[in-house]
């Protein structure tokens, strides 16, 4: 990204992450997906940050069928290694434990549906 060095000494968050920030901001992204919550504190307004297992929530709340779809989708797309669906959740829930969670449930509660 380019256009958003102006913007860097603007940023309220951790010195050391302004950059992050000024380039979102750029970008007209509403969230910065992170797990170092800490150095993100005081991001401007329209901005927020949020952990992966929020963020992946929230969009699997927005879509659940769609999210599953892409996720089985993801699995079946993956040669080198190969992966299935179980094990890219459980991949995902080591940053991620209650959105894994919450997508195994999905799929016990779709008629006929597997996690392989």
């Amino acid at each position: 990204m380019r256009g958003h060095e102006p913007l860097i000494q603007a940023m309220a968050n951790d010195e050391a992450d302004r950059h992050v920030a000024a380039a979102a901001i750029k970008a007209g992204a509403q969230v910065i997906v992170t797990l170092n919550l800490r150095d993100f504190a005081g991001l401007p307004p329209g901005l927020e940050v949020q952990p992966p297992d929020e963020f992946l929530g929230n969009l699997l709340d927005l879509d659940p069928e769609g999210m599953v779809a892409l996720l089985t989708e993801q699995a079946a797309a993956l040669r080198n290694p190969p992966r299935t669906l179980d094990e890219i959740l459980g991949a995902l829930g080591k940053l991620a434990p209650d959105f894994a969670a919450d997508v195994r449930q999905l799929l016990r509660e779709q008629p006929g549906a597997g996690s392989g």
